[in-house]
């Protein structure tokens, strides 16, 4: 694979793309009034500053480095430059609060923290100092952007210190990191125990992101808005080291408003808009679309899981969407396993998750491991150069996730055909049983999204006395449609097997979302329950 042979590394993929793109535009963001336009050069310029000035802050190769702030172009600048200078990033959610942050930066042990103390009404520092937990391996909290507390240091005063080591030096720390070092700790969301810091390596990550762009059909010259936060491997390896292998501008997005989105697609003649289903729903639903011009807009790529096929034609009809593209994968992955390809047909993009990348295998077993015949349900596993070393001084937990044949468990349920394209229907731990049947919310929301009235769906199970669990959907009815629970109930029972039908269903105007646009179940399945209690 190219990333092999030309780059292997994140610190060469820097230098390469400043030679390869001397005169196009990578990065372009806003701060208050200032905006920022760089070209490639300039972009690796601001990156080898901020990796001197780690080396003058006494990182050593291998140290951990945590950040924790929206999508701004310091991130990105921080991020490669811990790359840079050998060390290995830890980013952290900018929904977490000081507890969770806390954790993580304890378990990870990162030396420093790169954060803003102004967004969304949050001040990181504050939180983290309001929790009192005692970081002793954390030397030193520098501040991208707000206001900088006592004891913490400046971005800009941070940045000055580059000036103390020579390119040289640099360029030699820059050389030395090797494919199999480390170069991210990404931890997972933590929905069935704490987060577990996957180990990545840069190799493999961009080996897999090559791949990805070539599939994806990313081009040069293409402008990326990116809505998916770069503390995910989304967000990360889809969109910033994507963009610097294939000449493509970055435009960060820090927080997803609709009408803000589709300015900035107009003003700055985005290409490339990809995020999870709920972020395309809100856009297909807004009353004033019809007055944007999206005409720019040529690629998309969304999640894998609950993907309603009718949001998939509706962004074909109703926007201005030529390439739409469905993959999937998971932190343990290196965020990617299947895609579709450029060649397949629309019901197939529509329908699938695609098929395993190159030098990945995907298979569907059952509950001894063994492979189930193609079109069963059974969980999704991966094998390949793209799983990661394991979880961060966690053994065990690696072990019960990666088996000894070398099979990851993604805990993922699908089928697959017999081209080998994966269709993922649920989590495992989604899924519910209903007097017996197994019940799974994905297959459910998409029969919902063929109702004229529905926008957007998301069903959970809830306890049942009766029938063990019964599902409950929330709905919300797309702009100018007049519909109610019953009609919905009564439609549902006409359209899906009995204990599929949900027993009630609830009108809202929007979805608890986490950072990444995906909807919280668990929050969903809690006021499930609380409605049914006062029912």
């Amino acid at each position: 694979m190219r990333g092999d042979v030309e780059w292997g590394t994140i610190p060469r993929l820097v230098r390469s793309a400043a030679e390869r793109y001397p005169d196009i535009e990578a990065m372009v963001d806003r701060d208050g009034d200032r905006e920022i336009r760089w070209t490639f050069p300039e972009y690796a310029e601001r990156i080898d500053e901020a990796a001197r000035a780690f080396i003058a802050s006494g990182l050593a190769p291998g140290e951990t480095v945590a950040v924790w702030a929206p999508n701004i172009h310091e991130w990105a600048v921080a991020a490669i430059g811990i790359h840079s200078a050998g060390g290995v990033l830890v980013p952290l959610n900018t929904r977490f609060k000081g507890r969770e942050a806390s954790y993580i930066l304890a378990k990870s042990k990162a030396r420093m923290l790169f954060t803003v103390t102004s967004f969304l009404d949050a001040d990181y520092v504050q939180m983290l100092r309001d929790h009192g937990a005692e970081l002793p391996e954390l030397r030193e909290t520098v501040v991208l952007r707000g206001v900088v507390p006592e004891g913490c240091v400046a971005f800009s005063d941070f940045l000055a210190r580059a000036a103390s080591v020579d390119t040289e030096t640099a360029e030699a720390r820059a050389l030395a990191v090797q494919p199999d070092d480390l170069c991210n700790l990404l931890f997972t969301s933590g929905t069935t125990g704490m987060p577990k810091g996957a180990m990545l390596i840069h190799g493999a990550t961009l080996r897999a992101y090559d791949s990805w762009a070539d599939v994806v059909g990313l081009e040069q010259g293409d402008r990326y808005l990116i809505i998916n936060p770069f503390f995910h491997s989304f967000g990360l390896n889809s969109g910033l080291l994507a963009s610097l292998m294939k000449g493509v501008t970055v435009i960060p997005q820090p927080v997803f408003d609709v009408p803000q989105v589709m300015a900035r697609v107009a003003e700055e003649r985005v290409s490339m808009l990809p995020g999870p289903p709920a972020i395309y729903m809100t856009i297909l639903n807004h009353p004033d679309l019809a007055s944007y011009d999206l005409s720019s807009l040529r690629l998309s790529v969304t999640g894998a899981a609950a993907i309603p096929v009718e949001m998939i034609y509706r962004m074909r009809r109703e926007l201005t969407f030529k390439n739409i593209v469905t993959g999937y994968g998971l932190t343990e992955t290196h965020g990617i396993a299947t895609m579709c390809r450029h060649d397949d047909d629309p019901e197939t993009i529509a329908r699938t998750s695609g098929r395993a990348i190159d030098g990945v295998e995907v298979l569907v077993v059952d509950t001894e491991g063994n492979e189930v015949p193609r079109g069963t349900p059974g969980e999704i596993v991966v094998r390949g150069y793209n799983l990661m070393l394991g979880y961060l001084d966690d053994p065990d937990e690696t072990a019960k996730t990666i088996d000894a044949q070398g099979w990851l468990h993604s805990g993922d349920i699908g089928t697959m055909d017999d081209r080998g394209y994966v269709i993922i229907t649920d989590r495992l731990k989604d899924m519910f049983i209903v007097g017996g049947f197994n019940a799974y919310p994905a297959e459910i929301e998409g029969t919902f999204m063929a109702h004229p009235g529905v926008a957007a769906a998301a069903v959970v199970g809830i306890p049942d006395e009766r029938m063990g669990e019964v599902g409950v959907a929330f709905v919300q009815v797309r702009t100018g449609a007049s519909v109610t629970a019953e009609e919905l109930i009564a439609w549902s029972r006409n359209e899906m097997a009995n204990y599929k039908a949900p027993r009630a269903v609830h009108i809202v105007d929007a979805f608890p979302l986490n950072a990444s646009g995906k909807v919280l179940k668990f929050e969903l399945r809690q006021r499930a329950i609380e409605l049914q209690s006062k029912a």
